[in-house]
């Protein structure tokens, strides 16, 4: 090959953009979807929150609600301007990912049977087998780890409000 032709190559490769760096328009539609519920959900939570009876303690009901709330408006504000700004330049090709469907089916089941168990088997058995059921479904790599992963993190928000914040969840029969 000459130094023509590879200068030509590289010059047309360089200005091309691949696939990865524009996004297609289903998915920025969909991020900008999610940015909005996660703003109507932050407008719900924190009106609810400062609903809440005060307290005399240090630590009153509203404490873990506002911060939430506030979070899921920023993060919602930035899905939405993020999107805003990806919408004109998003390809009009789709590109679907093999058993979507199937995942979010697996998905709404996995939260159907929290929501049934959680009065059974309490909250740190119910929730670590949500959390697994998600990741995997994500595609986390490695089960036990995202096992391990999963009741850790269930067994800290336990311990958090129920030691710290002193809300109870449910227990299950093994009191936890």
């Amino acid at each position: 090959m000459t130094d023509a032709e590879n200068t030509g190559n590289t010059e047309t490769t360089a200005t091309a953009p691949s696939l990865e760096e524009v996004p297609d328009r289903n998915t920025v539609l969909a991020s900008a979807g999610i940015g909005a519920v996660m703003l109507v959900a932050a407008v719900l939570v924190i009106v609810d929150a400062l609903r809440l009876p005060e307290t005399s303690e240090a630590v009153g009901p509203a404490a873990v609600p506002l911060p939430v709330g506030v979070l899921l408006g920023v993060f919602g504000a930035v899905l939405l301007i993020q999107a805003r700004t990806q919408l004109s330049t998003a390809s009009r090709e789709t590109t679907m990912q093999p058993r979507a469907g199937l995942r979010l089916l697996g998905m709404i089941v996995a939260l159907v049977a929290f929501a049934v168990l959680l009065p059974i088997l309490g909250y740190v058995v119910s929730s670590a087998a949500l959390f697994v059921a998600a990741a995997m479904l994500l595609g986390a790599p490695k089960l036990w780890q995202t096992i391990a992963y999963g009741w850790a993190l269930a067994a800290i928000v336990f311990l958090l409000f129920d030691r710290v914040i002193g809300l109870s969840l449910p227990t299950g029969p093994w009191g936890f």
